[in-house]
């Protein structure tokens, strides 16, 4: 479970929204959706103690320090730093106490799972965007937080990719786990996702995605 009580976030001095109380319950799937600078990685990041709120409080069903996992985006990741694919992924395991036939298992098993058998031994700086962004899903997943912050996931990647993101997501929240993710694309928030956040500096709304998100129009052309 997240709750927030009269929260308020951003940087000192100019919250970004009204204060907010918000309960997301334990096993469920939100979006976090508004426009560019709303605040959403604000959000997350405050949510998963990176952050300091400007007011108000937090609280959470799980420890931050064991429950919860944070995805950030890509942008923040210094991809110069000189580590392989594998060891990106690996990182997962921080904190986790497992032998070492069991680390290699489920090590091969989200590569595996993720399309990144046979890229092991790259080095960042040798990943494509899409590579790199299943990479850090992939570490995610060794991760078996209760909890998921996920900020813009699908980022980066192409079209099979994000149907590859999307059976995990599910298969995520089918095990229990409590996800909020930040997401633009609203058509697919639309079709995956069944309840929605969406901050605007006027106020934030909460409710069924169905109702808050209308799904970009298209006209057909040929």
């Amino acid at each position: 479970m997240i709750r927030c009580q009269a929260l308020r976030w951003g940087a000192p001095g100019q919250p970004l929204t009204p204060a907010i109380d918000l309960r997301l319950d334990s096993g469920s799937l939100t979006a976090l959706v508004g426009s560019n600078g709303s605040g959403k990685s604000s959000l997350l990041k405050v949510i998963a103690g990176l952050q300091k709120p400007l007011a108000g409080a937090v609280s959470l069903s799980v420890p931050r320090r064991s429950g919860v996992s944070f995805l950030p985006q890509q942008l923040q990741l210094d991809r110069q730093f000189p580590i392989s694919l594998q060891e990106l992924v690996a990182a997962g395991f921080w904190g986790r106490r497992l032998s070492t036939q069991l680390r290699k298992q489920r090590l091969a098993t989200a590569l595996e799972d993720w399309q990144l058998t046979g890229l092991e031994k790259r080095p960042l700086l040798a990943l494509s965007g899409g590579e790199l962004q299943r990479a850090l899903l992939a570490r995610l997943s060794l991760a078996d937080s209760p909890v998921l912050l996920l900020d813009e996931p699908d980022a980066a990647l192409d079209e099979p990719g994000q149907r590859l993101f999307w059976q995990h997501l599910h298969a995520w929240h089918a095990l229990g786990r409590t996800l909020l993710v930040a997401c633009h694309d609203l058509a697919a928030v639309h079709r995956h996702i069944p309840q929605t956040l969406l901050i605007k500096s006027s106020g934030c709304l909460f409710g069924a995605s169905t109702e808050l998100i209308q799904p970009p129009a298209h006209t057909q052309v040929a």
